[in-house]
């Protein structure tokens, strides 16, 4: 890693620390530092502790989490399909797991069952994967990139007209809590959706990181990477099951948080 490598690393890493520290601090109760520094500490009242401990930190850790869940999946997609411009949602996984919310706050369950939403999200995001997986592979019987793209990009689309559906039958509220949902948010953060995403993302990570000189041989060309001694379909498969599934654990205690691609770095330095 180069000079220039380490000092991106230095600072995205010390605005990440800051950002974190001042969402703990800032928030809609207006508490004071020295209150959420006694708050931090099992100090203070009740009612700060539970607002700090209980809301603010796992908000804060959720969304550290969730950013780098969809990061290290947009690098691996855009090392797998050879496009910069890939990100982690452009498979249709966040059609399905909005396929499978929308569904159950349009019938009203997500307010009797609340622990509902989330479920029905991942088991719409894991539809959506073996779909796109099952078209992939019924061409030609490889998972060719092209096709893997245009199988996500069809299926995607799918899913959206099948949520304007479901939304056309919706009432005013609902529609709204849909929407809502649909545009992502940490509000419901807990540490048991905390814990659950860092059960997600420790392994994946240690995966996908075992496959980097893979990816960056496949970054090359499918041909060079098979006589380097890649074995390219295995690397794919596994690369796309392992991060579709992060994928499917981020949108499912968060919905579809915005990614945003910056910089132009390669995919050699960014895997």
């Amino acid at each position: 890693m180069t000079g220039a490598a380490l000092i991106r690393w230095f600072v995205l890493s010390l605005v990440l620390a800051t950002t974190m520290v001042v969402s703990v601090f800032v928030g809609a109760a207006d508490l004071s530092p020295g209150e959420v520094l006694a708050a931090l500490t099992g100090q203070g009242d009740e009612t700060t502790r539970t607002i700090v401990l209980n809301l603010r930190v796992p908000r804060a850790a959720l969304a550290a989490l969730v950013g780098a869940c969809l990061a290290l999946s947009g690098a691996v997609f855009q090392a797998l399909l050879r496009n910069p411009l890939a990100e982690p949602y452009i498979l249709g996984i966040s059609g399905g797991a909005a396929v499978g919310a929308v569904t159950v706050i349009v019938l009203g369950l997500s307010v009797r069952l609340p622990w509902l939403l989330p479920l029905a999200a991942f088991a719409g995001a894991i539809v959506a994967m073996a779909v796109v997986l099952r078209i992939a592979l019924g061409v030609g019987g490889a998972l060719d990139t092209r096709v893997l793209l245009l199988a996500g990009v069809v299926v995607g689309a799918f899913f959206n007209a099948i949520i304007l559906l479901l939304l056309n039958f919706a009432d005013v509220d609902t529609f709204r809590a849909a929407v809502f949902w649909i545009m992502g948010n940490l509000s419901g953060a807990t540490w048991r959706s905390v814990s659950l995403l860092a059960a997600y993302l420790v392994p994946a990570a240690l995966v996908l990181m075992a496959l980097a000189r893979p990816f960056n041989l496949i970054a090359v060309g499918e041909d060079t990477a098979l006589y380097l001694g890649a074995r390219v379909g295995i690397v794919k498969l596994v690369a796309y099951l392992t991060t579709s599934l992060l994928v499917a654990a981020s949108v499912a205690v968060s919905g579809v948080i915005g990614f945003v691609e910056i910089g132009r770095a390669s995919c050699r330095e960014r895997v």
